[in-house]
């Protein structure tokens, strides 16, 4: 029997198959808006203030809604052929138990975060620095309207913006260009996306990959959104408990 990964995709649905130029260039309009939003726009928009932290935050939530709307374009404005279903095998099981199966690539996901290279970033652009900061703690304290964008920022980072774009949207139409490899290689697109903090680039490749292939594994989007929604919910609890100090 054919594996899962195997299967052809047009043997099982009616998803049309982009080319690799068409791939990159989706990439590119999701990756370019972000990077210019994070080293040009948030800058030129906060200037010498100290509400840096906050233009940043509002800049690159607004970058995660327009994935959203690319998605929408991209695909008619519609939300079929996006996986948004429960995962499968190529035995004909469907949901149930195979939700487990998401335990292990969250667990994954969390060991990944302890991982720390020693790569050169500025403070003010990263977030989990920001989070331990004095200023941080300071600027968030009460700060209800900022904690409402970062739950928005998390929302359309993993439900509705890139964790959708990606595993959504271009996964299921990238067999045709990557074959067995597409879901490495969708993997590596995203971590090559973080054009807004390049420093994390690395290990959001390895990232990517623990998101891709359970969404590829057991054809549903929603393998790949939970995982990355772990990070979500955590960072939205510790950010609620600064917030709430």
């Amino acid at each position: 029997m054919t594996s899962t990964l195997q299967a052809p995709v047009s043997a099982e649905t009616d998803i049309p198959q982009y080319s690799k130029a068409r791939v990159l260039a989706i990439w590119a309009a999701a990756a370019l808006p972000m990077g210019a939003l994070a080293w040009i726009v948030a800058p030129a928009i906060a200037g010498d203030t100290r509400n840096f932290a906050s233009v940043l935050i509002g800049c690159l939530t607004a970058g995660l809604v327009w994935q959203f709307v690319l998605i929408l374009l991209l695909n008619r404005f519609s939300l079929r052929g996006l996986w948004l279903q429960r995962p499968s095998t190529s035995d004909g099981r469907r949901g149930g138990r195979l939700w487990l199966w998401v335990l292990p690539f969250v667990l994954g996901f969390g060991a990944l975060q302890f991982v720390r290279l020693e790569i050169p970033k500025p403070a003010n652009h990263d977030f989990g620095m920001f989070l331990t900061s004095a200023d941080g703690h300071t600027l968030l304290s009460g700060n209800w309207g900022l904690f409402a964008l970062v739950v928005v920022m998390m929302t359309f980072n993993t439900v509705l913006g890139k964790e959708l774009l990606f595993r959504g949207l271009l996964l299921p139409r990238m067999r045709a260009a990557f074959g067995r490899a597409d879901w490495v290689a969708n993997g590596a697109l995203m971590g090559a996306y973080h054009l807004h903090q390049p420093w994390s680039i690395p290990t959001s490749v390895v990232a990517g990959l623990l998101m891709a292939y359970p969404t590829k594994r057991f054809r549903s989007a929603w393998m790949g959104i939970i995982v990355h929604s772990s990070q979500s919910l955590f960072l939205t609890i510790a950010i609620f408990t600064l917030v709430n100090q």
